[in-house]
């Protein structure tokens, strides 16, 4: 039962991870493969505030979305002025820049060998220990994101990122400020992320580097496509299917090993095939590979 509800938790965090990304990805056309760089922020920063100052759950969290907000913006910049593969580039440029934060400034982040013994988060008197009630606080930040970015998305804002998306001229020649959208859709999207990592951090109680490659940032890239870009429940599906599908092969016997070179081939083989027969994925509404429109 415990692990069944680990597989849950798991798919909750991904899901936070998949929606925000969609939300910038897939509704204002930023392909971006910093993810995994924000979620790591949002992790480091709830662990050493909880380390150091034993500092509130919400205190952690919330300052985490800002600064991972912040960090957004200056992520978000770039794009005023380069498209396309350069901004990709770009977002790369900062994966990489993060990462070797993380993992060179020992005195600070503890290096390669992490964070441990991250304390448990106590709410209201209530402190989180069990599997269960993680999945319960894991949940309602799931239920919040959902309802956060179908607010967004069926707002004005929401039909703006979307003309962004499908031509920036001319939302641009339409009196739209594309520039504040792009910046800001960029930093909600980056505070999102960095609720999923506060939740990674409070969960497993330790982090490292490790957890927050530019692999990480292609993974969570990868049920975005696989899902459907430009779909309130297209990352929802992706969230599920990828993360469920590799612990299958722990039903099967292969050593751990292979199993995770196995792993590896499927999410390859899985990105190929949508992007050759399905670019819009299960349910999604916009192509990477047309750049617009339904594919």
């Amino acid at each position: 039962m415990e692990y069944l509800l680990h597989i849950l938790i798991l798919v909750g965090i991904y899901l936070i991870l998949s929606v925000s990304l969609n939300l910038i990805a897939g509704y204002a056309g930023l392909l971006s493969i910093a993810h995994a760089a924000f979620y790591g922020i949002g992790a480091y920063v709830v662990a050493l505030m909880a380390l150091n100052w034993q500092s509130p759950f919400w205190v952690n969290i919330v300052c985490a979305v800002m600064l991972s907000g912040l960090l957004g913006a200056l992520v978000g910049i770039p794009s005023l002025r380069i498209r396309d593969d350069y901004f990709v580039i770009a977002t790369f440029a900062f994966q990489v820049i993060t990462f070797s934060v993380l993992n060179n400034w020992v005195s600070f982040t503890g290096g390669p060998m992490g964070l441990p013994g991250i304390p448990q988060p106590v709410i209201l008197g209530w402190q989180v220990s069990t599997h269960l009630e993680f999945l319960l606080l894991v949940g309602f930040f799931c239920a919040l994101t959902l309802l956060v970015c179908r607010r967004i998305v069926r707002s004005p804002f929401g039909r703006v990122l979307k003309a962004v998306r499908e031509d920036e001229v001319f939302a641009q020649a339409a009196g739209k400020n594309v520039a504040a959208y792009k910046v800001l859709v960029f930093m909600i999207g980056a505070g999102m992320a960095a609720v999923a990592g506060a939740m990674y951090a409070y969960y497993i109680t330790f982090i490292d580097p490790t957890s927050f490659t530019v692999m990480e940032s292609i993974f969570i890239l990868s049920i975005v496509i696989i899902g459907g870009a430009g779909s309130l429940r297209g990352p929802i599906v992706g969230a599920v299917v990828l993360v469920t599908l590799p612990e299958l092969l722990r039903f099967v016997g292969l050593p751990s090993s292979v199993a995770a070179n196995v792993r590896q081939i499927l999410y390859g083989g899985l990105l190929v095939a949508f992007m050759m027969w399905r670019p819009q994925g299960f349910l999604g509404e916009y192509s990477f590979e047309k750049g617009s429109g339904r594919g």
